[in-house]
């Protein structure tokens, strides 16, 4: 029983930082180079960790590095549809939420009692992507985040 309370109150201390995830500043994150979008909340993810690998972009990190955003676009050659994209990145199993449509696909899944969240955009000779990874406990917090990531992805 002090174990489960010493957890409550472990994760209880991180839910205020996420509180104020609706007035978090935001701004327009462009890659210069194929001039894909997509507003990131700057006060939440304020670590730029660099290029992401395969693509071209960036990654960023939360403070205390227990979520990350990367923002890449990803060479797309044959420019497949997004469903035949998806296939060839062999997503692992076990995805809980997936949706393709002739212009993007969205999946998302839980390992390791983490979110990850993947949503790419298709675009011509690439696939222009934000990739989300964040604690599960915390998926109510994260729902408007990652809402409005998503929604505001163009390229």
């Amino acid at each position: 029983m002090r174990a489960r309370r010493l957890s409550i109150a472990f994760a209880l201390t991180f839910i205020p930082a996420l509180a104020f995830a609706g007035d978090a500043e935001w701004r327009r994150y462009v890659i210069p180079s194929t001039g894909t979008s997509v507003d990131m909340p700057v006060s939440i993810f304020t670590s730029d960790d660099g290029a992401p690998e395969g693509g071209t972009g960036r990654r960023f990190f939360t403070e205390d590095r227990r979520a990350d955003l990367t923002v890449q676009s990803v060479p797309n050659p044959g420019n497949d549809s997004p469903a035949a994209f998806l296939a060839k990145m062999r997503p692992p199993a076990g995805i809980i939420y997936k949706r393709i449509t002739p212009d993007f696909f969205v999946v998302s899944s839980i390992r390791d009692d983490r979110i990850w969240y993947n949503r790419c955009n298709r675009a011509n000779g690439s696939m222009n992507c934000v990739m989300i990874n964040y604690p599960a406990a915390e998926k109510r917090q994260w729902d408007g985040v990652v809402t409005r990531i998503s929604h505001t992805l163009r390229g």
